[in-house]
């Protein structure tokens, strides 16, 4: 009979309450899970702030007693080289190195906590303009090296033409320090897709090994 086809209208509407307790049960934990992700995601923009104002702060307040060391070890330097032992010469080789190398470190900190704080509204900028101006800011190092930088034509983008300065400075410093034998060359390429363009930073130095690869990302390294 065409009754005993159908199914039974008690099994259908158990079938249906359950079904509608699992969607809720479903919805409930998604629910819940949204929340928690918005705590975590609120958590992690307050310790970003506040590691981005330690940063700030630890580094701008270290800076004066380091330049006074750097001050004073420098005057040992000029005062007292070659008037010691070899010992004694390379002791404050070695305090001048270290303060140097405390003081870049202490500049890289400081920059970094300033991407997002001190970040500008987004403009239209000439990149051509930029490599120009950063050329400049290197024009000593690379009279220095004898060093030949290159580039397209570049186009205008949208960003912040400070950051992305910086950026290009510290590649081109970068391509003209770490060079082989020959004089370093570096040329600077674009290449436009869908959605964005893609610079190229490209030198004849001394490369980077395969096993470093995965580090040059990494904050301050």
């Amino acid at each position: 009979e065409l009754s005993d086809l159908l199914p039974d209208p008690e099994s259908l509407e158990e079938q249906v309450t359950e079904r509608t307790r699992d969607l809720v049960r479903a919805n409930e934990l998604l629910q819940q899970e949204i929340i928690e992700r918005r705590k975590v995601e609120e958590a992690l923009i307050h310790s970003n702030e506040a590691l981005q104002q330690f940063a700030y702060i630890a580094s701008h307040d270290l800076q004066e007693p380091l330049r006074m060391i750097a001050g004073y070890v420098g005057l040992l330097e000029r005062r007292y080289r070659n008037k010691l032992d070899q010992n004694a010469n390379e002791f404050i080789d070695f305090v001048v190195d270290g303060a140097k190398r405390m003081q870049r470190m202490i500049n890289d900190l400081l920059l970094f906590s300033r991407v997002d704080t001190k970040a500008k509204n987004f403009e239209k900028i000439d990149v051509l303009l930029i490599i120009k101006q950063v050329i400049t800011n290197l024009q000593p190092r690379i009279e220095e090296k004898d060093a030949l930088v290159t580039s397209d034509v570049l186009p205008e983008v949208y960003g912040d033409s400070s950051q992305i300065a910086q950026v290009f400075q510290n590649l081109l410093s970068n391509g003209i320090k770490f060079h082989g034998e020959c004089p370093p060359e570096v040329h600077i390429s674009s290449q436009e897709n869908e959605k964005e363009w893609i610079f190229s930073v490209k030198d004849n130095g001394i490369g980077i090994e395969k096993e470093f690869r995965n580090k040059i990302f990494i904050m301050f390294r």
